[in-house]
């Protein structure tokens, strides 16, 4: 991923630093069980205890790789110049480098995860703030991209809201199903090394030991995840849509944050175009399109084979680089976007009262009508009221087939903005109650 969309928290996660002091960490951790266990001597785990995690140095690790091009012997081999004779012998005893590498990855994939939810989290706040600010806030509800009856901005992210926390519960059952580490030899069989081995290196990084690998950790797991990360992207890019399509000159209902010394277009200086949502839709495809070759990924060849390594080493930094940059630009744009009420009243009059036609259709079939010939005598008028530019409620009122049922007065009554808020509270306390 270009450094122009990556947040500094999560492209330390993918550092080769924090790669290869895991790798290290891990390393430590099987030195500690086996020579507790007695399988090694003491003085070993001593030997490589004494190095500090910041020693390890990726400049050298890739120096001895050219040479060895093997990555996990390289670091081994980096460790035994760190650690001296003494921590030479029995390094990495038993295992493979699918242990260090897979149980490795769970845990970045792990860290990855928090920074997401934190970002679900912060994204939710703002939505919220902005749902309760704008809760009785009266706009044209659109379907087919057409006037259909009003709704309220605040129900438009309350809907955002909910899609959100779903998002959030999907995230951490994509974590726990990731949350596991192997540390079982090769293929699998721990011919070589114990399973408490692997079951106390698991437990000190809190991460379970996997039931039944087959040197690697099964690809499922890690495509469940991936999978998880389109999902969430393609909810925020619901979400810009949203808002693109709200800022169009035609509709104007919001406008994104503009900064005094911005620009909007090189040619026309009166443009404020919406950047920043354009910009989460085009990195939502690039997390989406990333998905299938993590699907892939899970049929490998017999116990192991190494197609899965070099998608794993481009998709797993950039998609969870891309969607925590995209989770983190979402909020900004809900915290500091302009509300244009005045506009969003303004387009509810386009139609001169037509929205009502649903209400004027159910009072009809009240007063006795059928619904079909209520369906056609609202239909009838409201093509008249707009082919004459005329108000609804005027259409209506010429309409001795309208009025025999319903009288002026019961028309006018028809035509209340209150009536489309009345649940709203209802509404907001499905969405908002269970996070009180």
């Amino acid at each position: 991923m270009i450094s122009r969309y990556q947040r500094p928290d999560m492209a330390a996660i993918w550092s080769d630093k924090n790669r290869f002091q895991i790798m290290f960490q891990i390393e430590l951790l099987a030195a500690k069980a086996m020579a507790e266990a007695g399988r090694v001597p003491m003085t070993f785990y001593h030997s490589l205890n004494k190095i500090s995690p910041d020693q390890i140095d990726p400049k050298r690790v890739a120096e001895l790789e050219r040479k060895i091009r093997h990555e996990t012997v390289a670091l081994l081999t980096h460790i035994e110049e760190l650690a001296g004779p003494d921590g030479v012998r029995f390094l990495h005893l038993g295992m493979t480098s699918s242990d260090v590498l897979d149980t490795c990855l769970s845990l970045q994939l792990n860290q990855a995860a928090d920074l997401i939810i934190d970002g679900i989290d912060g994204l939710c706040d703002a939505l919220k703030i902005q749902a309760q600010n704008h809760k009785l806030t009266l706009c044209a509800g659109r379907s087919h991209g057409m006037h259909a009856e009003p709704t309220t901005f605040g129900l438009k992210m309350a809907q955002a809201f909910a899609e959100m926390r779903r998002n959030r519960a999907r995230m951490v059952s994509a974590r726990q199903q990731i949350s596991f580490g192997a540390v079982s030899g090769p293929v699998g069989t721990f011919s070589h090394i114990d399973p408490q081995i692997e079951a106390q290196i698991c437990q000190s990084l809190h991460l379970k030991p996997e039931p039944i690998s087959t040197q690697v950790i099964p690809r499922d797991r890690h495509a469940a995840y991936f999978s998880t990360l389109g999902v969430i992207s393609s909810s925020l890019e619901r979400i810009a849509i949203e808002l693109r399509s709200l800022q169009r000159t035609e509709i104007g209902e919001i406008e994104e944050a503009f900064g005094t010394d911005q620009t909007g277009s090189s040619a026309m200086p009166h443009k404020k175009n919406p950047i920043l949502a354009e910009n989460i839709t085009g990195l939502a495809r690039l997390i989406r399109a990333q998905v299938l070759a993590a699907l892939e990924n899970v049929s490998l060849w017999h116990e192991r084979d190494m197609s899965h390594s070099s998608v794993e080493r481009m998709i797993a930094p950039d998609m969870t680089l891309a969607l925590d940059f995209v989770l983190h630009r979402m909020t900004g744009i809900i915290t500091h976007m302009n509300v244009r009420k005045d506009r969003m009243q303004d387009n509810l009059t386009l139609t001169k009262g037509r929205y009502h036609s649903h209400r004027v259709l159910t009072a009809l079939v009240d007063a006795g009508a059928t619904r079909s010939e209520a369906h056609r005598l609202v239909q009838i008028n409201a093509t008249r009221a707009e082919a004459e530019d005329i108000p609804f409620i005027l259409a209506l009122e010429l309409d001795k087939s309208i009025t025999s049922y319903l009288p002026h007065k019961v028309l006018r009554s028809l035509f209340d903005d209150d009536h489309y808020t009345r649940n709203i509270e209802t509404l907001f306390h499905r969405i908002f109650a269970p996070e009180q």
